[in-house]
């Protein structure tokens, strides 16, 4: 479920030197190098210890985590302001990771302890796979960021959250593919840009691995691909090319639903191609 803001949507302004409600300073000065989003980094992070976080709203809830909108910004500093995308791993007795076991494949935990407890599915078990998922997301996106694939910059993670760039406009995010009315030469457009992801994906050994028109955003006429935990190396995960395969196929129909058809079984030759 979405809640955008509209148009006339302003960001508030604080004066106070301190947090109030809602706010916390900034987690960008607690955390470390390797928790920061690949360098260089874009101009518009703000890096300050002076900064306050502030939560402005929901973006968009799930079945694993939920996004916030938050803005990272100095007080009375215009400009040292930015909006951000939080994303929150649930807590375990709030969780349901789907069908999670089929993209763990081939991941191991660092501590044989950490390993046993998420096999066996304890508490702690639950509490270690939650930031496990945000890492493994985070070092995704870092990653396909840095091979110039079309996702958000990664800014940070700190625990179970993401701080992510904001895809989207004065507070409201970017539409899904799945939202958008495009036909004709756009929907081709369109098209072309999911076909060149997955083509980029295979290149680097990946599967997405759950890729849809509801994980795909339209901003600008440009597609961005968002929700990477379950990232997989097709080599490694013996789903993996089951999991490659069903991208294809999911893609394909959904554009076939649109008026667009695309062969799905030579995408994928296309893509498994790309592997070799």
């Amino acid at each position: 479920m979405n809640n955008f803001f509209g148009d006339d949507f302003v960001v508030p302004t604080f004066s106070d030197a301190e947090p109030g409600d809602g706010q916390r300073w900034s987690t960008w000065p607690a955390i470390t190098p390797s928790e920061r989003g690949p360098q260089p980094w874009p101009a518009w992070v703000v890096t300050s210890a002076a900064a306050i976080d502030t939560e402005l709203g929901v973006l968009k809830t799930g079945k694993e985590a939920d996004v916030f909108l938050v803005e990272r910004a100095v007080p009375d500093d215009p400009a040292e302001s930015v909006l951000l995308a939080a994303k929150r791993y649930r807590s375990p007795e709030h969780r349901d990771f789907h069908r999670s076991g089929v993209y763990r494949e081939g991941r191991i935990e660092r501590r044989s302890r950490d390993q046993r407890a998420v096999e066996r599915g304890t508490a702690y078990g639950r509490s270690v796979a939650a930031v496990a998922w945000a890492n493994a997301e985070f070092g995704a996106l870092v990653r396909a960021y840095e091979l110039g694939l079309p996702v958000p910059y990664p800014v940070q993670v700190d625990g179970t959250e993401l701080l992510l760039e904001f895809i989207g406009e004065g507070g409201a995010g970017a539409p899904r593919l799945a939202q958008t009315a495009a036909t004709g030469d756009e929907l081709a457009e369109l098209y072309d840009q999911v076909e060149r992801i997955l083509l980029g994906f295979a290149r680097a050994g990946w599967a997405h691995g759950d890729l849809s028109a509801y994980n795909l955003l339209v901003h600008r006429g440009r597609v961005v691909v968002i929700d990477l935990p379950q990232l997989v190396d097709v080599i490694a995960n013996p789903n993996g090319m089951s999991l490659l395969e069903r991208d294809c196929r999911n893609v394909c129909a959904w554009f076939a639903r649109r008026g667009l058809d695309q062969d799905p079984d030579e995408l994928f030759g296309r893509t498994v191609a790309e592997l070799f």
